[in-house]
């Protein structure tokens, strides 16, 4: 068991690393958590929050499933950080350190600062409008390129959690992870548990010491807590576990533990999902609408150079509501998914009031600011256009 749990917490931390250093990917835009960041503000103006996209709500939505089923998985076998934490402690003891275990009534009473530190930063995230924990987030820290945006406090953060994991068992993810608060009313009811025999077990108390979740499985009939993983350590150590001292699978049919490929299969399951609906159903992370909708409306869709983030995007929307010249009358919807390149865009409009030509020059035209009395050059180059009729290098 732990060695499939290990061969899927490697295939997943190489998959981040490759995608982040490699590739140059940006892994915020994969981290559930950036979900429950971006909801407020995506469900309010229709914007993600920079460095966000919608697929931060696909694999929330997976997350969320896994923890219907298979309950905190998530969090020991594919989450980067998780495994981290626990491969430290690893590393810890053949380093000769010794584990620590804290007090049960310590432990219980630190897990509540994961609801503190989620209040915090959901509160300060909707009020600013932007990531500003990113300054001083560990998770980020550790998996990022370091841009300018990383201060010291997160270094300072990361560090306290790899010493920390050298000694004591996944205490960020015990005690600190937002997201942990998040999965808490959904891991609670959970599908599969772990289900203890009385008569079989022999009262070793192995479970309860291996649990790195710090749950006390040998006083359990059934493990129903939020916070179990599904790691299975406990099954694995007990030595009555050939005759059901304890099972692993769903609460109606426990007895018998169920094949570990069953979960294997759930979490690939529900994260594929996840990628494949976003490539399927990518809504747009930008979207600004003007005017009553019409009954005939067209659209043009565009590629967009310097579009790279909500504030760009937001600029967009001022060119396109300018009111020089180049105004544009009528309805207007748009929706763009900003990026780091060319970035796609839909522009939605009123065919009986103006033309797709028109909305071209209104992003690319520079436009005249009678308050500063100055003009100002759109910063925006449409891919394969040009007003002109030169060619357009977008380099």
């Amino acid at each position: 068991m732990k060695t499939t749990r290990r061969i899927l917490q490697l295939l997943f931390l190489v998959i981040t690393i490759i995608g982040v250093f490699a590739l140059r990917g940006n892994a915020e835009r994969w981290c559930p958590f950036g979900g429950v960041e971006a909801f407020y503000m995506y469900l309010r103006e229709g914007d993600m929050l920079c460095s966000l996209g919608v697929s931060n709500f696909y694999i929330l939505g997976a997350v969320i499933a896994l923890a219907l089923l298979v309950r905190r998985a998530f969090c020991s076998y594919m989450c980067p950080i998780g495994t981290l934490s626990e491969w430290l402690q690893v590393a810890g003891r053949r380093l000769g350190l010794k584990p620590r275990r804290v007090p049960y009534r310590l432990d219980r009473a630190l897990a509540l600062l994961k609801y503190a530190v989620l209040a915090v930063v959901v509160y300060i995230t909707y009020r600013a409008g932007e990531l500003l924990f990113r300054g001083f987030d560990p998770c980020y820290a550790l998996l990022s390129r370091h841009g300018e945006d990383i201060t010291a406090w997160s270094y300072i953060a990361a560090g306290s959690i790899i010493i920390a994991s050298l000694f004591l068992a996944v205490p960020f993810c015990r005690w600190l992870c937002p997201l942990a608060a998040v999965f808490h009313p959904f891991s609670r009811f959970g599908l599969t548990r772990i289900k203890r025999d009385a008569v079989s077990c022999v009262n070793c108390g192995k479970c309860a010491k291996v649990c790195p979740m710090g749950i006390r499985v040998d006083a359990l009939e059934q493990v129903t807590a939020a916070r179990c993983t599904s790691c299975m350590e406990c099954v694995e150590v007990c030595p009555t576990k050939g005759k059901g001292a304890l099972t692993w699978g769903p609460a109606e049919m426990l007895g018998r533990t169920w094949p570990q490929a069953v979960l294997v299969a759930v979490l690939l399951l529900c994260v594929t999902a996840a990628v494949v609906a976003s490539c399927a159903y990518p809504l747009p992370s930008f979207v600004k609408m003007r005017g009553e909708t019409p009954d005939d409306v067209a659209a043009v869709e565009l590629r967009i150079h310097e579009l790279t983030c909500r504030g760009r995007g937001t600029l967009l929307w001022y060119y396109l509501t300018r009111d020089d010249q180049q105004a544009i009358d009528g309805y207007l919807r748009l929706e763009a998914w900003p990026g780091p390149e060319a970035a796609p865009a839909r522009v939605i409009f009123d065919p009986a009031r103006t033309d797709a030509e028109a909305i071209k020059l209104a992003i690319t035209e520079p436009y005249f600011d009678m308050t500063a009395v100055v003009w100002r050059p759109a910063p925006f180059i449409i891919e394969g256009y040009d007003p002109l009729g030169l060619a357009v290098d977008p380099d």
